[in-house]
């Protein structure tokens, strides 16, 4: 299996619109942060988790020419507003895309994507066939997944685990009962927003304990905003089993 960081950036993204500061003005291209998502593949069989509003960029960047299915984790503006650009996939496919993505997230999807969904469609809008997504387990081709219910303030969300590997991005509580399901993975991609609090995300503190009770080899900060600092300076703070990700890592299982 292996595991793309397509984006490490919280909501707005790093740089930030019109910030001056030492992060946001850095050379260093691992201080470049587009909107958090990941690509995981196996074999033939390629998934990507949230598609925010540089969905399009990333694919570009990495030459992605084939993609079979998207999970979404929830509906917020930063991991579904790049759905109107699976068009091209549409036309390569010469079929809808499968959206995996829990009720509440696919009501919002029919509001905010109205004219996806209309009786009389535009010409050339995105095609998405939208899949029930629940706390089952389940697999796309041979790639496993376990949906773990976290919660991003009051919001119900879906981290997932991959086999050996886990996702967990926008939250900041996890009940005992859901923890336990990612007990004995070997890589974590985890969000840590930034170094103080937050209502609604882990900060660097938080997400370091949670690590220590999951027990993964290795693992990896994501989401993170321009608040946290440089890449190069995390580096020095971190344990070396605790890396900042950054946009282009890749994982190989």
């Amino acid at each position: 299996m292996r595991i793309t960081l397509l984006g490490t950036g919280t909501s707005q993204g790093v740089p930030v619109i019109a910030c001056k500061c030492d992060v946001c003005k850095s050379t260093d291209l691992k201080d470049k942060r587009l909107r958090s998502a990941i690509m995981v593949e196996e074999g033939s069989t390629r998934i990507v988790v949230d598609v925010g509003p540089d969905f399009r960029q990333q694919m570009l960047r990495h030459e992605v020419d084939n993609l079979d299915a998207i999970l979404l984790t929830h509906e917020h503006a930063d991991h579904i507003f790049g759905l109107d650009d699976i068009r091209s996939y549409n036309w390569l496919r010469k079929s809808p895309m499968d959206v995996y993505c829990e009720q509440r997230v696919q009501k919002n999807l029919r509001s905010i994507f109205n004219y996806v969904f209309a009786a009389n469609k535009y010409p050339g809008t995105p095609q998405m066939d939208l899949i029930d997504l629940d706390s089952k387990a389940f697999k796309i081709g041979p790639i496993p997944i376990i949906p773990i219910r976290v919660y991003h303030y009051k919001l119900p969300v879906y981290g997932f685990r991959f086999g050996r590997f886990a996702y967990l991005t926008d939250f900041n509580l996890i009940e005992e009962s859901e923890l336990e399901k990612l007990f004995g993975i070997e890589i974590l991609v985890i969000c840590a927003l930034r170094k103080t609090s937050h209502i609604s995300h882990l900060n660097l503190d938080g997400a370091k304990e949670l690590i220590g009770k999951i027990a993964p080899v290795k693992s990896y900060l994501t989401h993170m905003s321009h608040e946290m600092g440089k890449h190069s300076d995390l580096l020095k703070e971190l344990p070396s089993t605790i890396e900042p990700g950054y946009d282009g890592l890749v994982i190989d299982l």
